[in-house]
């Protein structure tokens, strides 16, 4: 299985402006090429060993989305997916098939963009010490994975290293400029509640996510990754039952897997057994079935 996944990628001549948890970020002049790895981390720290085929998974439902929500708001696409590769990039189209995107350079916002839709994760311990998130006052007595009332725009900073912090939207105001802080705002929000109901009919919750924009000749666009696995909680619809946590369709099997070991959550981290491997494959794969409707 080990021979199947991508865990790193350089592409001689072509020059790599980032290495992040999972991504690959090349620079080609007046566009970016962005290459999801099956690299997998799990708290803060990466794995030595992937999940094959997760990059493609990754790559291919945030092209679903981009599609779909296209007219709800402009992304970063500069390539259709089914074009074929510019010249230089031709002798890597082996390991860039299906997990590569080819996309506008855009100026990202220093705030990540998180909409809460049920109750989980730091806003259900944000809650249950103040009965709000990110200063939005929420009813009592709501239970972890309690559905919101509405969903809700909790901003948070971009963390270089460790856990992105919970903020206020007057300090996201503060840190991005009042009026794109509104346009964030009302775009998440909008994109949020398009795809939970688009999800919902297909068998998945999508519990809260991260969306990423970025500023290009002043307009505000979708940028990154959006609404996969790995920036949003799926729960299966016919399994929620609110009151407890939630199985998932991201990796709760790494997580539950290492929570069973003796070791501190500090790199090096251990290598994962084939079995939560292939388990976490099946998960990515199944997200990517139900929602689109097809087999990847």
């Amino acid at each position: 299985m080990a021979d199947e996944t991508l865990l790193k990628l350089d592409l001689p001549g072509i020059r790599k402006l980032k290495s992040g948890k999972v991504r690959e970020i090349f620079d080609l002049g007046d566009r970016l090429l962005m290459v999801a790895t099956d690299r997998i981390s799990a708290f803060d720290c990466i794995m030595p060993n992937g999940i094959p085929r997760k990059g493609e998974v990754l790559t291919q439902i945030s092209y679903f989305w981009f599609a779909q929500t296209a007219a709800l708001q402009p992304n970063h696409l500069a390539w259709r997916p089914d074009s074929p590769l510019p010249g230089n990039l031709q002798p890597f189209a082996g390991p860039l098939a299906r997990r590569s995107m080819i996309v506008k350079k855009a100026a990202p916002l220093a705030i990540e963009c998180v909409v809460r839709g049920y109750l989980a994760g730091s806003g259900w311990k944000e809650y249950r010490a103040s009965q709000s998130v990110c200063g939005v006052k929420l009813p009592p007595g709501l239970k972890e994975s309690s559905e919101l009332p509405e969903a809700i725009f909790t901003p948070a900073t971009k963390a270089e290293s460790g856990h992105d912090e919970n903020i206020a939207f007057e300090q996201t105001a503060r840190i991005a400029g009042a009026d794109v802080a509104e346009r964030a705002r009302a775009a998440s929000l909008r994109l949020y509640r398009f795809a939970r109901d688009y999800a919902r009919q297909r068998g998945i919750i999508i519990a809260d996510t991260k969306f990423e924009f970025g500023l290009l000749d002043g307009q505000l666009i979708l940028i990154d990754e959006v609404l996969t696995p790995d920036s949003s909680r799926f729960w299966p619809a016919d399994q929620y039952e609110p009151g407890r946590s939630q199985p998932s369709f991201d990796k709760q099997f790494v997580r539950d897997y290492l929570e069973t070991l003796d070791w501190n959550k500090t790199p090096p981290a251990p290598a994962l057994p084939a079995e939560v491997v292939a388990k976490t494959q099946a998960k990515y794969l199944e997200a990517y079935q139900r929602l689109t409707g097809k087999p990847l």
